[in-house]
């Protein structure tokens, strides 16, 4: 240990004298083995970790928190890791990172940044430990295209697709419900319509007159929270062809049976039925057979006729005789019934003419009576079962070409039944709730639970993302609704189902949360300040409408989402209403409307924002403001203002009109500027010349207003402004600077700047900056350091410059670099550096810096990741392929200073560790000035 010591201090010690440009390799510092004195404490063990998050940009949380708690002694430190490589967790307020404790928290997530696999870190002096991967996924739900759907004809009576096409979303569990003319009426399903929760299209079965109108495809996302639905698709039913009203089919019947052929045509005039055999006329009208023999077999073919076309329909007719035979379809051997239930023994075989049944039980022949009867198809029906129904129970089927018989035994179990129902309930969107149901059943059998919803079979491996089943093995299968949404409400049926019987119970599920958006917006009135709107009442979600309130967006918004609550009369809008006037607005400018309704649950979405309008223009209200203005040489008065802001225009043909005179005259000169963005204007007139006698044209009064189309505006207040006569005469007094840095300072005076250096430049030369007459003080930048400067300060106007005041003199201050680098060492993913700090100068001769500014860079690059940081040292994740470089200056109140700079080589290297077979490879690290 003494040696190891002996050599790591002379590293340390060669390191710091070590001469620039120099190359050394670095090795892993190694923990001492633990002392006895630390047999109570203990290494990081966790309690908590992070878990999968799936975040959506725009969210209103605005940021991400995952979770990271370890029990140590003493207390872990925490540190994170993205995608295997360190977070710097910065105090700075532009930061997104932040540590709560050992939670990290993301504020304000972007999914190129901030997306990836994170990993918590926790250690203390026994030894770090390293959590599960928690991955940080962006959800997205992008919108339907906004190409025109083409409509989808379709005969009445056939059956129909209308294809949903959905776009892209991630997490992929979305849910799909169709828009039937308008939002947000949605359409029904029922045995006839069916939509798809794979694919999200609509299935209708039988196309019907009434089927006719628009439909959109509405594609929600109930874990990111939006929704979208695509442009309407026309359904155009067609009246079906003239395909007969009734008509033959190939039919298979007994031999003494009674049988009717009958077709039946439309069209004008009445068609003209008439039938062939077998290629013969054969008959008219209807063909009923009395008796049927061998000879009624063949193909019949029925006629439709009138004066515009035929119709023809063909059919084979079979008469057929076969002795009773169970061959194809036996009694089943083992039969099962529930007590106290309805039993139906079948018995179906195949005979021709129709045979006669009986029925026995052992050996006992069954007669009909009030419990036990024999269907006119052969089947025996118990009523009221009960266990001395069990037995072996026989089928005796006989015609007049033979008999046969077929038995199956019958076990009476128990009966199932609903033992705890569900309940009528009611759930806020977003919540979670379970509706119960238990049932008693024969243990000897296995139950089903089947949950339907208004009728409709839930299908849970489809719809897993909306309900779970929750079974046991005591017979309940109750069903969870998972984040309840105004969809979810209905009729629940829950039918407990063995394959004997079979037991039903039903609840309804009310879904309570924020209203749906309005109904369509339209402007019914249009002023040059206001508007009259009209909407339809949206789906209030099971509570009251409360209130209203409109949103104005217009054409100069900053943003797309830029909208903005509207003044309105009447001042509320209570939730019976379904119009109103919006006021205050601006004339002649271009708006959209939207409409949010509110209840006890808060403010639902927004309707669909209302077309583009544009108010009436009007005569301006607002004059330009800053008027000034100065006389410049040669008879020139200069008049300047700043312009009206473009929504004050309210109307075409916007400009200015400038106003001014000599103080004492009583007529205004006017200038018409039409150029709405125009700043000033320029007059020159001899009359305005000053002489030595006239010193009264020195004073001018100036005004200027804004008009368009409609007429004009109000002036702005009179501004006085003045010519001179001559340059100034008065040159600034007290002049004084101070140097703030190595490369700036500031200077003082009293009531154009230009400064140089004292030795070294030309007075010609020297650089110029102009200041308002109304600020003593300038910053002056770009100078060079532990430099020796005159400065000189000078009146100006229009005419030209003043004398110059005294010179003042100074010296801007030195500049430092960070010292040489004291320690480094390298973990092998981790590069700890450390420098000297700049020391403080108490005769103001050296910059001191604000704080330092360290960049991290690939050799050869521009730009890297900038880091800042008021400590003298920082670790770094350092990348394992790839040669780099690590800048280090310091942030001064001039601005930034020299820099260090560390080059770290892609070069390998081997080093010994404490013991001599134990070899590793790093990096080789240059250091130059």
């Amino acid at each position: 240990v003494i040696l190891f010591l002996s050599v790591s201090n002379l590293f340390f010690l060669s390191l710091q004298f070590m001469p620039c440009s120099s190359t050394f390799c670095l090795c892993p510092s190694i923990r001492p083995p633990d002392s006895c004195e630390d047999a109570t404490g203990y290494g990081p063990i966790f309690e908590e970790e992070p878990i999968d998050v799936v975040y959506t940009e725009g969210s209103p949380d605005g940021r991400i928190s995952m979770n990271c708690r370890a029990r140590a002694n003493p207390p872990a430190s925490y540190r994170w890791r993205r995608d295997n490589w360190e977070i710097k967790l910065m105090e700075q307020p532009d930061e997104h990172y932040s540590l709560v404790g050992g939670n990290l928290v993301i504020t304000n997530p972007k999914q190129k940044k901030h997306a990836g696999t994170y990993i918590c870190v926790a250690r203390n002096i026994y030894g770090t430990v390293i959590s599960k991967e928690a991955r940080v996924k962006f959800g997205f739900l992008h919108e339907f295209s906004d190409e025109e759907r083409e409509p989808v004809y379709v005969k009445e009576g056939q059956g129909a697709v209308l294809l949903c096409a959905p776009p892209k979303a991630w997490p992929e569990a979305v849910s799909y419900r169709w828009i039937y003319n308008e939002f947000p009426v949605f359409l029904p399903t029922d045995r006839r319509r069916f939509v798809s929760q794979r694919t999200g299209n609509l299935y209708i079965s039988k196309v019907e007159a009434q089927d006719a109108g628009n439909y959109s495809c509405y594609v929600s996302s109930p874990i990111i929270g939006q929704s979208v639905f695509s442009k309407f698709i026309p359904l155009i039913p067609l009246p079906p062809e003239d395909e007969w009203a009734e008509t033959i089919n190939n039919t298979q019947i007994d031999i003494g049976s009674e049988h009717t052929m009958r077709c039946v045509a439309s069209g004008k005039p009445f068609p003209f039925i008439r039938w062939y055999k077998d290629g013969y006329m054969y008959g008219k009208g209807e063909l009923k057979f009395s008796s049927l023999t061998f000879d009624d077999s063949g193909m019949y073919q029925c006629i439709a006729e009138n004066y515009w076309g035929i119709k023809y329909a063909n059919a084979e007719l079979r008469v057929i005789a076969c002795a009773p035979t169970f061959e194809f379809n036996p009694v089943k051997k083992q039969l099962l019934g529930a007590k106290d239930g309805r039993v139906v023994i079948e018995c179906k075989p195949r005979a021709a003419p129709r045979p006669r049944f009986t029925w026995t039980k052992g050996k006992e022949l069954l007669f009909n009576n009030s419990r036990i009867s024999i269907m006119f198809d052969g089947s025996l029906e118990i009523l009221n079962a009960t266990k001395n129904d069990e037995g072996t129970y026989t089928c005796f089927a006989e015609n007049d070409r033979g008999k046969a018989n077929s038995s199956g035994y019958l076990t009476i179990t128990e009966a199932t039944s609903i033992t705890v129902a569900p309940e009528d309930s009611e759930v806020k969107v977003g919540d979670e709730i379970i509706l119960s149901c238990t049932a008693s059943y024969d243990p000897m059998l296995d139950i089903t639970f089947i949950w339907a919803i208004d009728f409709r079979v839930i299908d849970f491996d489809s719809e897993w993302q909306h309900y779970e089943r929750v079974m046991s093995e005591d017979g309940t299968g109750d069903l969870r609704i998972k984040n309840a949404q105004i969809w979810h409400e209905g009729r629940y049926t829950c039918t407990a189902q063995t394959v004997v019987d079979s037991d039903t119970a039903y609840a309804d599920l009310k879904v309570v949360g924020v209203p749906g958006p309005p109904g369509v917006i339209r402007v019914e009135e249009i002023g040059d300040t206001w508007v009259k709107l009209l909407w339809s009442k949206g789906a209030d979600h099971n509570s009251p409408i409360l209130s209203y309130t409109i949103q104005t967006r217009h054409y100069w918004a900053l943003y797309e989402d830029d909208w903005r609550d509207a003044t309105t009369s009447p001042t509320t809008l209570d939730g019976s209403m379904e119009r109103a006037e919006v006021t205050d607005l601006y004339p002649w400018m271009e708006y959209q409307f939207r409409i949010i309704a509110t209840n006890e649950y808060g403010s639902g979405e927004a309707s669909i924002p209302s077309l583009k309008i544009k108010t009436w223009d009007a005569p301006p209200v607002v004059a330009p403001t800053d008027v000034a203005g100065y006389g410049g040489r040669n008879g020139e008065i200069v008049i300047t203002w700043t312009p009206v802001q473009p929504w004050y225009f309210y109307g075409k043909k916007f400009g200015y009109i400038v106003a001014f005179k000599p103080h004492d005259a009583y007529d205004w000169w006017y200038e018409t500027i039409s150029d709405p963005e125009t700043r000033r204007y320029v007059h020159k007139d001899t009359y305005f010349i000053p002489t030595e006698e006239d010193f009264q044209v020195r004073e001018f009064q100036v005004k200027v207003k804004s008009f368009n189309v409609k007429g004009d505006g109000p002036y702005s207040l009179t501004k006085v402004i003045y010519y001179p006569r001559d340059v100034p005469t008065e040159s600034p007094t007290d002049v004084y600077a101070r140097p703030v840095s190595s490369t700036e300072a500031l200077v003082w005076w009293l009531p154009v700047v230009k400064y140089w250096r004292k030795y070294d430049d030309p007075e010609p030369g020297a650089n110029r900056i102009f200041v308002p007459a109304t600020v003593n003080q300038t910053r002056l930048e770009n100078m060079l350091p532990d430099s020796h400067y005159l400065i000189e300060v000078r009146a100006f106007n229009g005419a030209g410059l003043g004398p110059p005041g005294e010179h003042c003199e100074m010296f801007t201050k030195r500049p430092q670099p960070p010292r040489m680098w004291r320690y480094i060492t390298w973990t092998g993913k981790w590069l700890y550096v450390w420098w000297d700090h700049i020391q403080y100068d108490w005769f103001g001769n050296v910059s001191f810096p604000l704080y330092y500014k360290v960049m991290f860079r690939k050799t050869g690059y521009i730009y890297g990741k900038v880091y800042i940081t008021g400590w003298h040292f920082m670790d770094f994740p350092m990348p394992q392929v790839g040669d780099y470089e690590l800048m280090v200056r310091g942030r001064y109140e001039g601005g930034d200073g020299p820099v260090r700079k560390i080059r770290i080589m892609d070069t390998p290297c081997f080093c010994s560790a404490v013991t001599p077979h134990l070899k590793l490879l790093f990096h080789k690290i240059r250091i130059d000035c």
